[in-house]
């Protein structure tokens, strides 16, 4: 028992000896982040909920194929639970691209530097509106109708789906009674349609070929009469549509070749396709953050400060 005990003071001994040169062969080491774009470390995509979720996984999936086919980078989608999820997302650097809201890009260029690059185009148009709607049947036909009365908006975030509408609202004088958020466009309308709120607030986009292609048309397929059921009451003012943005500190070199892959992809009539399910989108073009200085001006008239609105929905959560 003695010499066992002998044995296994020696062999401590020699462990405990060895120990600084372990730690100072380590000490030597450094666990470097695999580069940006690889397997291990892939482009972060994220696509904004303005649908639903299926819609935009099975689109976005469209996208990272053709990224990957075109470009030498890996990339994973994220579809956050909402524009703030991807503001805070850039701020931890887990974010690298998005497709992002107005306001949202806002925040996020204030907070954290991030790029606006790409402008969405929805039918020839690079600007965009709001709309308010209304059930057909219920007695609501201009704006000053909304008196009193309860409306659905999308996102405390969103541009068309709350921003727009309210400052039209603080405009004209027009105080509303109890306010939800339904959190997407497709939500809105079916609340209006289902008569669960008076009024809501969407964007807008102007026919084509005869066919809607305002948020009404996110529903067709649960409502095919929401058209008629459900109406136009007001049109907002137009603001820059919204952009396609960066994570600042990502090399130019990748930036660029994403762009160009994105632009690519749009011209394809399978790309034009998945970017009108998810967003409406019929193409792409070149962006700056000074695009958006009209929106920024808005924010102000309106007396919404961008960096107490993130301040403010961190809280909450």
């Amino acid at each position: 028992m003695a010499r066992c005990d002998a044995r296994r003071s020696v062999l401590a001994l020699a462990a405990f000896a060895l120990l600084p040169a372990v730690s100072s062969a380590l000490s030597g080491c450094t666990f470097k982040k695999a580069e940006l774009g690889t397997k291990e470390n892939p482009v972060k995509v994220f696509f904004v909920p303005s649908v639903d979720a299926k819609v935009v996984d099975a689109s976005s999936k469209e996208i990272k194929a053709f990224l990957e086919a075109n470009t030498p980078y890996e990339y994973r989608i994220k579809v956050p639970q909402s524009y703030i999820g991807v503001v805070e997302a850039f701020g931890s650097k887990q974010a690298d691209v998005a497709a992002l809201n107005t306001f949202g890009y806002l925040l996020a260029n204030k907070k954290y530097g991030v790029e606006a690059k790409l402008t969405v185009t929805r039918f020839g148009s690079s600007t965009y509106q709001a709309q308010f709607l209304a059930r057909a049947d219920g007695g609501i036909k201009d704006l000053k109708d909304l008196e009193g009365k309860k409306l659905a908006f999308v996102d405390p975030a969103s541009t068309s789906g709350y921003l727009l509408p309210m400052k039209m609202l603080k405009d004209s004088g027009i105080k509303i009674g109890e306010h939800i958020f339904a959190m997407k466009h497709d939500n809105v309308v079916s609340m209006i349609y289902n008569k669960q709120v008076d009024a809501g607030a969407t964007f807008y986009s102007p026919p084509e070929d005869g066919e809607i292609q305002d948020a009404r048309r996110l529903v067709k397929t649960q409502h095919p009469d929401v058209e008629e059921r459900v109406k136009i009451v007001k049109l907002t003012e137009p603001i820059p549509n919204d952009p396609i943005v960066f994570r600042k500190e990502m090399p130019e070199a990748m930036k660029t070749a994403i762009i160009e892959a994105l632009l690519k992809f749009v011209a394809t009539p399978e790309g034009r396709e998945s970017f009108k399910k998810v967003y409406g989108v019929t193409d792409l073009q070149a962006a700056t953050d000074a695009d958006y200085d009209k929106v920024r001006k808005m924010m102000k008239e309106l007396g919404v400060d961008v960096g107490s609105v993130l301040s403010s929905e961190k809280t909450k959560k």
